[in-house]
Parts: structure tokens; C-alpha cells; sequence
């Protein structure tokens, strides 16, 4: 009895601070540049979701290594909700299966899911090539003269452009940066030649300074219904761009509960919805089990596009 009575008192405060949560502020590690588009709109979310928790959220942007760092610190920290992960399946997805990492899908809970990204390639208008086809000719005819820029190695935004490269036979210099934002920045400063990104590229579109040559979606852009799928185009590639909240592994039910109730209900919000369409990103949401079920049919369909591809490893 006296057994029982110690074993029952000792599961007491962890069912009470499942209970209770939050009990103080919870911080968020982005994987988002700041100020890029759904950085602003998840600012959006939360803090309309923090009237119904009772707590602020802090939101620390830390794009280091394409949020590499971030995944790792939120991967040790204790499963109490309080510690979580902002940013795209894209790392923990993609990446452990190009090159060694720390961490794995398998170390994170996934919360929910609140929308999903276009991600494309842009190139100047003052470039010689005004079609993905025209880039692939002069870059046949220019060995080694054409750079990209995108977001770390191994994420989608890298990979699509070498899917293209080994396709048609020819290679271009791949230039990383941690953020959209500092990719598109030298792409217009002329320091590469193409950048592969999220929507930050948009304005820039709608001043004449870019042009989209593919998107990487399964289906055309609302907003340039003009502008080729990578699919279209005979590339067998498809980027999800799966924006979603996760933490630590073994994450209460309780606090996924919570987090999932507060920031779903935040989500019918009209500014959210607003900067959403503003930026081309689609709403979509699922729960931790559909998410979950998402991420581990993602990891097998990536594997098998690498064996098809015959995509090097990368250190």
C-alpha cells in the first residue's frame, strides 16, 4: 500500500503540469527568416492564441545552418510544450537522408500543421534566359558559368535546382545562405545567377525585377497561372512546403491538445488569412496523427526519389 500511495503522489505533478499548461511563456524557434512572409503571419497567430493560454509567446528567429541549430536545441529540450519548433518537414525530413546530422524526424512531436509554401526558381529579367528551357540551353553551352542560391544543403529548395542540372547534364555552382531573404538579396545584387526560394519573391516579381521561370508544387500558382510545375516541365519533383509546429519527442497529449486548439481557432483570424493569400501560401490544416502519418510517408517517398535520381550524398 505504502508503495502504491508513493507511486500514485509521483505521477501526481506530471498530470498537473499537463494540466496547468502553460505555466510560463512558450518559446518558439523559427526556421523562418525574420520578416519573411509566414514568419509575420505565425506572429499573427500567436498572438491571437495567446489570450486563450494565458501565456506569451516568444519567437526567436534562428535560421543558422537552415534551422539545423534550432532543431537541434528544441530535439534536447524537456517535452513540456513550453520549448517548440517552428518551420518547414523540409530538415528533419530531407536532410538526414542526403547527409550525417544529429537528428531525425523520429526526435520530434508533430503538433499540426497550419499551411503549406510555393517555392520556386527566379532569375533577374535583365537575364539572358526568360524560360526554365532557355536556362538549361545557355547553361549546356556555359559549363560551370551559372550559381544558384538557396537555403542550405539537402532541403528541397537545393535540391530541386540539381534534380534539374542532372537531368539535362550539366552543372551550376550552388551558393547556401540561412535565410529566403538573403538568398533573394544576392540574386539582385547580381552575386548569383538564380535563386530557388519561397515567396519572398513576389514583390520583386510585381516590380519587374524578377521572373519566376518553375514552381515546384503539384499544381500552377493562382497568381501566376503562367508560370510551368517543375512536373509540367518533365522533372519528377515536388516540393510539399509543409509549415507545421512540432516539439520535443514525447510531447503529453494534454499539450499537444492545448497548443493545437489555440493556434487551429487563431487561424480563422482575417489578418492571418490575409498575409496567407498575400504571400501564395495556402491555409491547410491537419492534427498531430495526420501530420505524423504525413511526415513518415514524406521520408519514404524522398528516399525513393534519391535511389531514382541517383543523388550523391552529400558530407
Amino acid at each position: 500500500m505504502f508503495l502504491v500511495c508513493i507511486l500514485a503522489s509521483a505521477a501526481v505533478p506530471a498530470l498537473l503540469t499537463a494540466q496547468e499548461f502553460p505555466t510560463k511563456p512558450i518559446t518558439v524557434r523559427s526556421t523562418f527568416g525574420a520578416g519573411t512572409p509566414f514568419d509575420i503571419a505565425f506572429r499573427i497567430l500567436t498572438n491571437r492564441a495567446e489570450k486563450s493560454l494565458g501565456q506569451p509567446f516568444i519567437v526567436i528567429n534562428d535560421t543558422t545552418g537552415g534551422g539545423m541549430i534550432a532543431m537541434n536545441t528544441i530535439a534536447k529540450e524537456k517535452p513540456d510544450g513550453h520549448n517548440l519548433l517552428l518551420g518547414t518537414t523540409t530538415t528533419y525530413v530531407w536532410v538526414p537522408q542526403f547527409r550525417k546530422v544529429n537528428i531525425k524526424y523520429q526526435d520530434f512531436t508533430q503538433i499540426m500543421q497550419f499551411g503549406r509554401g510555393l517555392v520556386g526558381l527566379v532569375v533577374r529579367t535583365d537575364a539572358p534566359y526568360k524560360t526554365l528551357k532557355e536556362l538549361v540551353e545557355y547553361a549546356k553551352k556555359n559549363p560551370g558559368k551559372l550559381s544558384y542560391s538557396a537555403t542550405a544543403k539537402s532541403t528541397p529548395k537545393q535540391v530541386g535546382p540539381e534534380v534539374i542540372a542532372k537531368q539535362e547534364g550539366f552543372d551550376w555552382t550552388f551558393v547556401p545562405y540561412d535565410a529566403d531573404n538573403l538568398s533573394l538579396a544576392a540574386l539582385l545584387g547580381g552575386h548569383v545567377d538564380a535563386c530557388s526560394a519561397g515567396t519572398g519573391w513576389i514583390p520583386y516579381i510585381q516590380q519587374g525585377k524578377l521572373r519566376l521561370l518553375a514552381t515546384y508544387m503539384e499544381s500552377r500558382s493562382k497568381t501566376f497561372p503562367e508560370v510551368p510545375t517543375l512536373m509540367e516541365l518533365g522533372y519528377n519533383f515536388v516540393d510539399p512546403a509543409v509549415y507545421n509546429l512540432a516539439g520535443p519527442k514525447g510531447l503529453p497529449p494534454t499539450v499537444i491538445k492545448k497548443l493545437d486548439e489555440a493556434l487551429h481557432k487563431a487561424m480563422a483570424d482575417p489578418e492571418f488569412i490575409q498575409v496567407m493569400a498575400k504571400a501564395e501560401m495556402t491555409i491547410a490544416y491537419r492534427n498531430s496523427a495526420d501530420l505524423t502519418k504525413v511526415v513518415e510517408q514524406l521520408y519514404v517517398s524522398i528516399g525513393k526519389m534519391i535511389v531514382d535520381f541517383k543523388l550523391p550524398k552529400q558530407q
